[in-house]
């Protein structure tokens, strides 16, 4: 088939490889290079350096131009696929491919519409989620349904490995949609439930409260993993005012009331320290202090960093 394809993202490029191994035709819209934001180094994203590397046609537009919307024309695509593209794209452009053009997306839509749907499941304590693939509208994520498959979410999931789980399972919805429209048995229906949102993440969202309890903690640890982490400045002690970002933690209870939240509770014996939330307790296995290396919470607190009654 000839496919035209929108994305940019590392994400993005996992399905295209598979498009690409499959023997389709494509042809690739992605955005305009960036400017690193030390030294104004240009950045390729990587869509376009696949494409490059393997000889796949490609356009960047800033805008979808006269002529652009005619090179895309001129290009008589069958289907158009939407993955991670990072722009909205104007009705004009999605309804050139014969069978229209669809996004494959990380959740059960209506829920978590938007740019963080993966991060934001994790972070609400969700046990599960899933792919959809939909006809793209005028608005973001809101077009109708074509197909949908479900996923658990396993309580140790966090963000890198569901989106390992999720890829393989994007990839295998984007090729039976395909499939359907290759057998001119396409069809879909409209969104139906309560939309909610996933908006893009923030780095601030990464710092902890530790008036929550520790599962809401822990939820925000699974979902913040790749970026931004999740975070705290200690307040008290040696380190007072640094930064302290969470590499590895645990639920160590998820019952007890306390009322000095954010305090160093407790020293547990070659696993690390526990910090008091207002329901429960979490243990730090790995931390990374500002400006220092990754290491076992166990090394820190030996290390005189820390001690019992400090507090976050």
């Amino acid at each position: 088939m000839k496919i035209l394809f929108f994305g940019t993202s590392l994400v993005s490029k996992l399905f295209l490889e598979d498009l690409y191994k499959n023997n389709h035709e494509i042809f690739i819209i992605t955005i305009p290079d960036k400017h690193a934001l030390r030294g104004q180094k240009l950045i390729y994203q990587a869509v376009k350096i696949y494409a490059i590397k393997n000889n796949i046609s490609f356009i960047q537009p800033a805008e979808f131009t006269t002529d652009i919307i005619k090179k895309v024309g001129n290009f008589d695509p069958d289907a158009g696929i939407a993955i991670a593209y990072g722009k909205l794209i104007p009705e004009v452009v999605f309804n050139i491919p014969k069978y229209k053009t669809f996004n494959i997306h990380f959740s059960l839509l209506p829920k978590y519409r938007g740019a963080s749907p993966v991060q934001y499941a994790l972070c609400n304590g969700e046990a599960e989620t899933g792919v959809s693939s939909f006809h793209i509208s005028e608005k973001f994520d809101t077009g109708n349904i074509i197909i949908q498959e479900k996923l658990n979410i396993d309580i140790r999931d966090n963000a890198k490995t569901l989106f390992n789980k999720l890829i393989p399972l994007g990839v295998d919805v984007m090729n039976k949609t395909l499939k359907l429209g290759r057998n001119a048995l396409l069809s879909s229906k409209d969104q139906s439930g309560c939309p909610s949102f996933a908006p893009l993440l923030k780095k601030e969202d990464g710092l902890v409260d530790w008036r929550k309890s520790a599962g809401d903690i822990y939820n925000q640890f699974r979902g913040l993993y790749i970026w931004p982490g999740t975070y705290s400045i200690i307040s008290q002690g040696k380190l007072a005012g640094k930064r302290i970002k969470f590499i590895e933690i645990e639920i160590f209870d998820s019952v007890s009331i306390n009322k000095d939240f954010g305090t160093v509770h407790s020293i547990e014996k070659y696993n690390g320290f526990t910090v008091l939330c207002a329901v429960g307790k979490i243990l730090v296995v790995k931390l990374q202090p500002e400006n220092k290396d990754i290491m076992a919470a166990w090394n820190f607190v030996q290390g005189g960093q820390l001690s019992i009654g400090d507090y976050f």
